[in-house]
């Protein structure tokens, strides 16, 4: 067995450009999956001789990976935030440089005070349980405009034990009339001509959850001139987005009349969340003056 998961991590590292430490955790990874065993068994093991059972079922698998299919989407499963969550081609993977959203959400969410929070464009649902486990005394909503996104994010908060309101809607379509303590979103945020598009892991996941438009900006504009109408005086918009789009979505936000503009960075120092807060005294239909921006 030792043999079989050294040949497939020097397959893995040759072929996707992997570290070695990283072809071999994910060789590990694939041959769990496809034995269905824990991690530790395959050490436990690793002198055992395979059954030919075994070794086609690791081999197809290691097939698809040398392909370029996501491991994630290969074992239907992906860690965020501490959690596993169940994971398929109809959403995009969750990545760890979105659990800085969820930090920066729980930052403006008092563990003891029952709050409505709304996640835009849900996935895998992965922000919205996260929310709600963290802060039980939260009210979530959660909506995708996918039926099968939706079916996805029910299964994981099943599976988690998590209480969410989940919607059928294209963004706001379905809220009218509510509004929220805070809303966080992980919309699509990439240039439709961006080469990273038929890329790695990407090349799978979902189009319409990543391209918007020339400029990536489409759904941000959308969402952030929307925002004002579902939030509560006081609220927080908070939203992820590309490396270089801070500056961008900080000037979308003053312009929308949100106060307190600022965007935060993740652990590789990349521009990746921006967020502005309702002023109390906000007024739909006029635009508050720009305050001084942050980064």
């Amino acid at each position: 067995m030792a043999n079989v998961l050294a040949a497939a991590s020097h397959q893995l590292a040759a072929a996707l450009g992997l570290e070695k430490r990283e072809a071999r955790l994910e060789a590990r990874v694939l041959a769990a999956c496809a034995w269905n065993v824990e991690p530790a068994w395959l050490i436990a093991h690793d002198t055992d001789t395979l059954s030919a059972a075994h070794g086609a079922a690791f081999e197809s698998l290691l097939a698809r990976r040398l392909a370029g299919e996501p491991v994630a989407y290969l074992t239907g499963s992906r860690e965020f935030f501490g959690r596993a969550f169940q994971v398929t081609p109809d959403v995009l993977i969750p990545r760890p440089d979105t659990e800085l959203l969820v930090e920066l959400a729980l930052v403006r969410l008092p563990p003891d005070v029952p709050l409505d929070i709304l996640d835009l464009g849900t996935g895998s649902g992965c922000i919205a349980i996260t929310l709600a486990l963290e802060r039980p005394r939260g009210r979530v909503t959660a909506v995708d405009r996918s039926s099968t996104a939706l079916t996805l994010a029910r299964r994981n908060a099943d599976i988690l034990n998590a209480t969410v309101e989940f919607l059928d809607s294209d963004w706001f379509a379905a809220l009218a009339g509510r509004r929220f303590d805070l809303i966080v979103t992980n919309p699509p945020y990439v240039a439709s001509a961006d080469p990273h598009l038929n890329r790695g892991d990407v090349r799978f996941e979902p189009v319409s959850a990543l391209a918007a438009g020339a400029d990536g900006l489409t759904d941000l504009r959308q969402l952030i001139a929307a925002a004002p109408a579902y939030l509560m005086p006081g609220g927080w918009l908070l939203l992820e987005h590309g490396w270089d789009q801070g500056e961008a979505v900080r000037t979308l936000l003053r312009h929308a009349g949100l106060a307190h503009s600022a965007t935060w960075h993740d652990l590789a120092g990349h521009a990746r969340v921006s967020g502005a807060q309702l002023s109390e005294n906000f007024t739909l239909g006029r635009s508050a003056a720009p305050p001084v921006s942050a980064e």
